[in-house]
């Protein structure tokens, strides 16, 4: 049973806040599932409606960026997933996590104003991750059909929720706020928040939010370390492109552009 301090989800709360929106108007909820995106691509394959999310208390097989696992401890935090339909092409669909992270980093700012987004995925408060963001695309003859964002949001985890090797990288925002985070508050800011800048980026294209996205950002400004998988890029991060990569100025003065990849901030954040 959960602790007085780990509740579930007030679901009921949540439907009743979200009943007339587009996101979250339609919710499915789950004690435990294997992955919220999963659940999400099985029911856009059925033809859910755009805006549907999956929640769930916890993830047996919760998925990261680049295979990797996200810890998911019940009662806690928030793994949701949303089905969005965009009408773009498939080569501007990566754009939708960094119009996501913009979305999470601007809701983390209502409890804290120390949130700052970290190319692509990372929303970190001090320094430490405190959500990320996977998307998975199904498309058709260069349109995309569909594309589930999934949201991770590190709420009331503490250090002993994170296996050891996180602990000094990742945090609960209720570490960084000194209080319990309202899940169904922060849930609800969150959904109306990605509604928000979904709509902007539909209408208006990624130009209306790359300059947000600019505005909240880490690394610009900052000597970073990029790893691809193939190979390792260095340079300073001067911010992203209208296509939504990375931008870095090397040694040279050249500019590089960085598509996929793992950054480090050569030094650390210094409280960024």
């Amino acid at each position: 049973m959960p602790s007085a301090q780990h509740l579930p989800l007030s679901v009921a709360a949540l439907r009743r806040t979200r009943q007339a929106a587009r996101f979250g108007g339609v919710m499915h909820y789950f004690d435990s599932i294997d992955s919220t995106n999963t659940a999400a691509r099985r029911l856009a394959l059925d033809g859910a409606t755009e805006g549907t999310v999956v929640i769930a208390e916890t993830q047996t097989k919760g998925r990261g960026r680049l295979g990797r696992a996200w810890v998911s401890p019940p009662f806690r935090n928030l793994y949701l997933s949303i089905i969005v339909r965009p009408p773009i092409a498939t080569a501007d669909a990566p754009q939708l996590v960094l119009v996501a992270g913009l979305a999470v980093a601007e809701t983390v700012r209502e409890w804290t104003a120390r949130a700052a987004i970290k190319w692509p995925n990372d929303v970190l408060v001090d320094g430490r991750k405190v959500a990320g963001i996977l998307t998975e695309m199904d498309d058709d003859d260069d349109r995309v059909r569909f594309v589930i964002i999934g949201i991770g949001v590190n709420l009331n985890s503490v250090a002993t929720d994170f296996p050891p090797e996180l602990r000094d990288k990742a945090v609960g925002l209720c570490t960084a706020v000194g209080a319990p985070i309202d899940r169904v508050a922060f849930t609800d800011h969150l959904l109306s928040r990605l509604e928000e800048r979904y709509e902007l980026f539909v209408h208006q294209g990624f130009a209306a939010v790359g300059p947000l996205w600019e505005g909240l950002s880490c690394l610009t400004g900052k000597p970073v370390e990029v790893d691809d998988g193939y190979r390792r890029y260095a340079g300073v991060a001067v911010g992203i492109a209208g296509d939504g990569s990375l931008r870095l100025r090397d040694a040279t003065g050249s500019e590089i552009r960085v598509v996929v990849g793992d950054v480090t901030v050569v030094g650390g954040y210094d409280g960024a």
